[in-house]
């Protein structure tokens, strides 16, 4: 009896063993064993023994580890990962942890060809198919928040936004005027949204076996700035989709910006490189590689794209602006900046915040000309960053400083004394509990080059000149303070009055 006279007695089910399976069969054959048909019936006829023996061996031969058996063809267009089995393992255990559905262990048995689910043997490599891995949902974490931002979820009403909120996927967040916040995901990666924004948590998942990520948001309208941790997972992805553009990226520095009322988005790339596709287009699936985008966007470079046209192709930013005085402490009752003009800027941006990444935001401004004042803010160190923005609306790459706000108002007067010839010269400041040593300078020329008095080290509020013949006469008050290891002086502006008696 020849080892194909055998198949067609052999279970039905002994089929998917493949290869080995008839390898066992062919080793009995080479063992001499035989049998033989009985009358009217189809079915081989063994000897008990034999029949025993080969129940056995075939039972062995469909618990054998993957590795033993020849390798089958993936299914067509199906993506796996391997898994490496362990002791205790079996393929419900295996499916419950790592798949969507425990029931899909009779899709693992399949195509992995394992025919006793219920006890693997260490070491052998199977495959899971990705698309029936389990997801978690993740959250995203409010670190920073300033001005009017609120939260809804799916279709439900907007609430106030407060930093150590967790978001999670079908969250959506907007921000009023003077509003910012940044979010804080898994992986350390940063969202920032400014003022006047609003975007929603499309996707914010991660696969259990694996450890990819893939996160997806829409941006409605307005920006969203992004700080992505390079993606360690292959299969990793995150993506900020417009009504216009999908930029995705695997780790980078970029910003996206949508106007809702022309429908053109703008994609600028600080560091990194972004893959950019029109809205209309199909992207690259998790996993590509950037380049297989419609256009590559590396660093220094931007995109701008319009709704239903073609994604846009790569352009240089501008450079960094700088500020006219860079170490100026700001003083004065508002805080304002002076940006050396720049070739090519139509605008620029300004903005200040608490921390040197500026994922605290607290004030932001779009100016025409080299110069932003924001007004009233209480003393401290803050930081602000400028840019230049082109005729194509791309915002070019920043410059951030650091500022010292420290209020040190000086307020003066100077009047005659009554029936004298005597002048009164009177200040006050608006830190009187630091101590505070005062200068008169007064003189004949409005540049105070050759001073009639230049009196130093005063600490009182007042200083009277006797005598004074007739003229016109300049003079300022410089206020000196010293606090905390540093030095610090105000001047108040230049006067002048006329005597005549």
């Amino acid at each position: 009896m020849t080892p194909a006279s055998l198949a067609p007695t052999m279970p039905k089910h002994s089929h998917t063993v493949g290869q080995h399976g008839n390898s066992v069969v062919e080793g009995f054959a080479a063992q001499g064993l035989s049998g033989r048909r009985c009358a009217g019936n189809s079915r081989a006829v063994m000897p008990g023994a034999s029949v025993a023996a080969l129940v056995m061996a075939l039972s062995l031969a469909w618990a054998l580890p993957t590795e033993a058996r020849e390798p089958r063809a993936q299914p067509a267009g199906q993506q796996t990962t391997p898994y490496v089995t362990r002791k205790g393992d079996t393929l419900y255990d295996i499916a419950a942890r790592y798949l969507r559905d425990s029931g899909d262990w009779r899709t693992l048995a399949r195509l992995n060809h394992v025919g006793t689910p219920g006890h693997l043997q260490p070491g052998v490599t199977l495959r899971l198919p990705v698309a029936l891995l389990r997801e978690e949902r993740v959250a995203a974490t409010v670190v920073a928040t300033s001005g009017p931002v609120e939260r809804a979820y799916g279709n439900g009403g907007y609430t106030p936004l407060a930093i150590g909120m967790k978001l999670t996927e079908g969250d959506r967040i907007r921000t009023g005027h003077n509003g910012f916040v940044t979010l804080e995901l898994e992986d350390g990666s940063h969202v920032s949204v400014p003022q006047d924004s609003s975007i929603g948590l499309d996707r914010l998942r991660q696969t259990v076996f694996t450890g990819s990520t893939d996160r997806l948001i829409r941006l409605e309208r307005g920006e969203v700035d992004n700080e992505v941790t390079h993606a360690t997972k292959k299969d990793s992805r995150f993506q900020i989709r417009s009504p216009s553009v999908v930029a995705g990226v695997r780790g980078t520095r970029f910003r996206v910006n949508y106007d809702a009322g022309t429908r053109v988005s703008a994609v600028e790339v600080l560091d990194g490189a972004v893959g950019v596709d029109a809205a209309g287009a199909t992207p690259p699936p998790a996993g590509a590689p950037l380049a297989a985008s419609a256009q590559l966007v590396k660093a220094k470079f931007g995109s701008v794209t319009r709704a239903g046209a073609a994604a846009g192709a790569p352009l240089a930013l501008l450079v960094e602006p700088s500020l006219v005085q860079p170490g100026k402490i700001q003083d004065a009752p508002d805080v304002a900046f002076d940006l050396v003009p720049l070739d090519g800027a139509r605008s620029y941006r300004v903005q200040v915040g608490r921390d040197a990444g500026l994922l605290d935001v607290i004030r932001d401004q779009r100016v025409d000309t080299p110069h932003a004042a924001f007004g009233d803010l209480s003393d401290g160190t803050y930081f602000v960053r400028i840019s230049a923005i082109d005729a194509n609306g791309l915002e070019g790459l920043p410059q951030t400083y650091a500022f010292e706000r420290r209020q040190f108002s000086l307020t003066t007067s100077a009047t005659a004394r009554a029936d004298s010839h005597d002048y009164v010269f009177r200040w006050l400041t608006g830190r009187p509990d630091v101590a505070t040593r005062y200068r008169l300078v007064l003189a004949t020329t409005p540049d105070l080059a050759r001073p009639l008095v230049d009196q130093t080290d005063v600490t009182g509020a007042e200083v009277v000149i006797q005598n004074l013949p007739r003229g016109v006469y300049y003079w300022t008050v410089i206020a000196e303070q010293f606090e905390h290891g540093r030095f610090y002086q105000q001047a108040s502006a230049v006067q002048s009055f006329t005597l005549t008696w």
